[in-house]
């Protein structure tokens, strides 16, 4: 008999959720808080991805991984999504820098 092994598709469903989830994270942190937040993103990516070398499970250890990884690509978004503010593309907060 065939096993059938689902670590793939918790892994590609993980990172479809992960990114999605984090997109409009990303924004609603600009917008409340700007770019200043990004320590934070950075420091728990960091958190992440150290505890995924500690984890035994493979598709938990990944997913922490992505996760991690994903917080990283969000400090970068940070900046791009203040620029994106800029140009009009999303609203600017008017309490914001008050």
């Amino acid at each position: 008999m065939q096993h059938i092994y689902f670590s793939g598709i918790i892994v590609g469903l993980g990172t479809f959720l992960i990114i999605g989830i984090l997109h409009p994270v990303v924004i609603k942190s600009e917008y409340y808080l700007g770019k200043r937040c990004w320590p934070v993103f950075a420091i728990f990516g960091l958190i992440f991805c150290i505890a995924s070398l500690f984890i035994s499970n493979l598709a938990i250890s990944v997913l922490l991984a992505v996760l991690g990884f994903s917080l990283f690509w969000s400090v970068h978004e940070l900046f791009e999504q203040e620029k994106r503010v800029k140009k009009g593309w999303f609203p600017a907060n008017p309490k914001k820098g008050k």
